[in-house]
């Protein structure tokens, strides 16, 4: 059981290792219209994510309390919307769609750019453990499978985020190691979550449902805040729009097939 756990904390991990080895392959710059579809892509995965592996379970979790089922699922979502809008207020970091721009608040653009993106990590993290976390209770509507599959998904998304740090930084005149190696740590936060969430939901089960929705809500907030912007502004937006279908049908898929 506990190489199950590694096995699924580590996967997403990878995923963001794969996206940073790109700067070992591409050109020094990802094309605008690449980056729309890679910002679409996974902004579909999360969405659907967010829906089919956290908000349904945490519904389906508190049918006991009949009419009021969707109280847990509310409550949690809207507050994980608004700890990551918190921490968008206090915290000085550059969105992924202002990369181009000059230092913000005196930091280093290079550090607002990993900033931004370990903060995504963060209730990426957090779905995957909440979502564990409920296959060790021994929740009827989530199997390993599934919580693999959530795995996968977030490993899939985490690819172009580990992209869209290491990249921009090789453009910067950044040896390619060295790019490597930020891109891939711009994503340690991410198994770090997923091992305290699981923790947290272990020692009190009873939240299991509130930490799912919380994870799902900070997931839609970093897709409507940054991921959708970029990928709908400028040119090549069809691009964008179709990669987030394709995100949200495969995620679904995945979760449908594997839970």
């Amino acid at each position: 059981m506990a190489g199950k756990i590694v096995m699924g904390t580590a996967i997403p991990f990878i995923g963001t290792c794969l996206g940073a080895a790109m700067v070992f392959f591409l050109k020094k710059q990802i094309s605008e219209g690449l980056q729309k579809i890679l910002s679409g892509f996974a902004a579909g995965v999360m969405v659907a994510a967010s829906f089919w592996s956290l908000l349904i379970p945490a519904i389906n979790e508190s049918a006991h309390m009949g009419k009021l089922a969707f109280v847990p699922a509310a409550v949690g979502f809207l507050i994980g919307i608004g700890f990551l809008l918190l921490l968008d207020i206090i915290t000085p970091h550059m969105h992924l769609n202002k990369q181009k721009e000059g230092p913000q608040r005196g930091l280093k653009r290079t550090t607002e750019l990993l900033l931004a993106v370990t903060l995504h990590n963060i209730p990426e993290g957090m779905a995957v453990g909440v979502v564990y976390a409920g296959w060790l209770s021994g929740s009827a509507d989530i199997s390993f499978a599934g919580a693999l599959a959530l795995s996968i998904g977030i490993a899939i998304q985490n690819f172009p985020e580990g992209a869209i740090v290491s990249m921009p930084l090789r453009a910067e005149g950044m040896k390619k190691s060295k790019t490597f190696l930020l891109g891939s740590m711009s994503g340690v936060v991410e198994p770090i979550a997923t091992v305290l969430t699981l923790l947290a939901a272990q020692a009190v089960v009873v939240v299991l449902p509130y930490l799912q929705a919380f994870a799902a809500g900070a997931m839609i907030y970093v897709v409507v805040e940054e991921l959708v912007p970029e990928m709908s502004v400028g040119r090549h937006t069809n691009a964008g729009s179709i990669s987030f279908a394709l995100g949200f049908v495969l995620m679904m898929i995945l979760d449908i097939t594997l839970g």
